[in-house]
């Protein structure tokens, strides 16, 4: 009986230590470093939540850069990918409808990112050759200069492991709202 209740107290400590002590230290790391936690929100001049940087959003209006499509409709909910083969017909479909919204052609062909799903869905970056690939439909919908957009573009570029990239990426939530901002 003894040996039981000796188990029973270290069970019960265990569980105070590793659930509750180590959540609570894990939620006290992530509140003091910034952007860590709660989703790494973007917030408009007034206040009011506009995105994340962490999570895409459907941008579909031309003076805007699009993101990845996504398989989940940008569900952070539903998370992941679409598991359908690449000879499936709503797939090419999919494509075809991408290669048409983009003006893709044999000598401007689409960069695949722009016509493929991230695992997510939820990918909120492009590279910047995929950004630089709908700077003159962003150029033309906003009736700013081509060079203008281009310049934004590769001033928000950035590599995520530093010298050790040579890609580099543009978040596409950023990358609108710098735009917007030069309005």
């Amino acid at each position: 009986m003894d040996t039981l209740v000796a188990s029973i107290r270290i069970t019960v400590v265990a569980m105070l230590i590793c659930v509750f002590g180590y959540t609570l230290a894990v939620l006290g790391i992530s509140r003091t470093v910034p952007g860590s936690a709660e989703g790494s929100l973007i917030t408009a001049s007034d206040g009011t939540v506009v995105g994340s940087r962490l999570i895409a959003q459907p941008f579909t209006e031309p003076g805007y850069f699009w993101p990845r499509p996504s398989a989940v409709g940008y569900n952070a909910a539903a998370a992941g990918g679409s598991n359908q083969s690449p000879t499936s017909r709503a797939l090419g479909g999919r494509a075809a409808d991408l290669l048409f919204r983009y003006g893709a052609t044999v000598d401007a062909p689409l960069p695949a990112e722009l016509a493929a799903a991230s695992g997510s869905g939820l990918d909120p970056h492009i590279s910047l050759h995929a950004a630089l690939y709908q700077v003159g439909r962003v150029a033309r919908a906003r009736q700013l200069p081509r060079e203008q957009v281009e310049s934004l573009v590769r001033q928000q570029a950035f590599s995520p492991g530093g010298a050790l990239t040579g890609d580099r990426l543009l978040n596409v939530l950023d990358l609108n709202l710098a735009l917007d901002a030069r309005r």
